[in-house]
């Protein structure tokens, strides 16, 4: 039994290991700004709301599809309001990237709505310029 236990804490350690760690360090934006600190979103919904921009990015969509020049993710009181910073580009970022830069705003605003800009995720060209509020 004891042997058990061991082997499963074993294979946990290891899977957990092999799965790719995000590192922030607040440099996948610019222009951070916190607006309303007083508001307190549900971490569920945010995180809800985080994967329904462009349509849905969950499960196995890695990336915004369908080249919009701006998207909107709500859950609950959580919306995120994207919009691709050069006239003329769309909003292709990546899952991983759009993660990221929300992460990198919640270390200068760990509470309430924000607006900032994610560094790049536009094609041919640009940023996305993107806020939390409440919907």
């Amino acid at each position: 039994m004891q042997f058990r236990i061991l082997l499963l804490s074993a294979l946990a350690a290891s899977i957990a290991t092999a799965l790719p760690q995000q590192v922030v360090s607040g440099d996948e934006v610019t222009g951070t700004q916190c607006l309303d600190t007083s508001i307190q979103f549900d971490t569920h919904s945010t995180n809800v709301a985080i994967l329904g921009i462009c349509g849905g990015i969950a499960s196995s969509i890695q990336k915004c599809g369908g080249n919009p020049s701006s998207t909107t993710g709500q859950s609950g009181t959580s919306l995120f309001t994207l919009n691709a910073t050069d006239a003329g580009s769309t909003i292709n970022i990546s899952k991983g990237r759009w993660e990221r830069c929300v992460k990198a705003a919640q270390l200068t605003c760990p509470q309430g709505s924000f607006q900032t800009t994610c560094i790049g995720g536009a094609t041919p060209s640009g940023d996305v310029s993107f806020s939390l509020t409440e919907a």
